[in-house]
């Protein structure tokens, strides 16, 4: 017979949502959108991300308490020589995420993207472990992006792998809005 503890009601977790597939930030903003469903506070910052017409942005906005800030320009970023803009607004986001865990104001912070900056190197993987071992307590915090870095991973009270199996781009459809975006 196993014992289970119980666990506290603001015992928060870290989560990761990786892999190549596609539904990471979606699932990401699905959990959001629970919390704040039962009264939580909910912050998402996306990394490298600043599209205007994401439908994310109009529906948050209309969610008092479910705050989603962008952090990036609307053009992709280069993996090999990134734009020392995109290093800066990645830097800047990964500041604003440690400054909002430490006010503790958010019961579920969304960190949108940031494997990817840390994999493409616009941020230190030092300050997010880091981050990630000291934040509050009863803090709900997700990862999400491709390329999870093994040590966030191994840090992680969850981890999700989302594969792809079949994709409609494969046949030439085009990222379509209220859907991709």
């Amino acid at each position: 017979m196993r014992l289970m503890t119980k666990i506290p009601e603001k015992h928060g977790t870290v989560q990761v949502y990786t892999g190549n597939g596609k539904g990471k930030t979606t699932a990401a903003l699905g959990l959001g959108l629970r919390a704040w469903g039962h009264g939580r506070r909910v912050l998402v910052i996306q990394f490298m991300k600043g599209r205007i017409n994401y439908g994310e942005l109009n529906a948050t906005a209309k969610l008092d308490g479910y705050d989603l800030v962008q952090m990036g320009r609307e053009t992709f970023v280069s993996k090999e020589t990134p734009d020392p803009i995109d290093i800066e607004m990645a830097r800047e986001a990964l500041r604003l995420l440690q400054q909002r865990v430490a006010e503790a104001e958010y019961d579920l912070i969304i960190a949108d993207e940031l494997n990817v900056a840390l994999d493409f190197a616009l941020i230190p993987l030092e300050p997010v472990l880091e981050l990630i071992r000291t934040k509050p307590s009863q803090l709900e915090l997700v990862i999400t992006g491709r390329y999870a870095n093994p040590a966030v991973i191994e840090l992680a009270d969850l981890v999700s792998e989302v594969h792809e199996v079949k994709h409609h781009y494969q046949t030439g459809t085009e990222a379509r809005e209220g859907v991709e975006f």
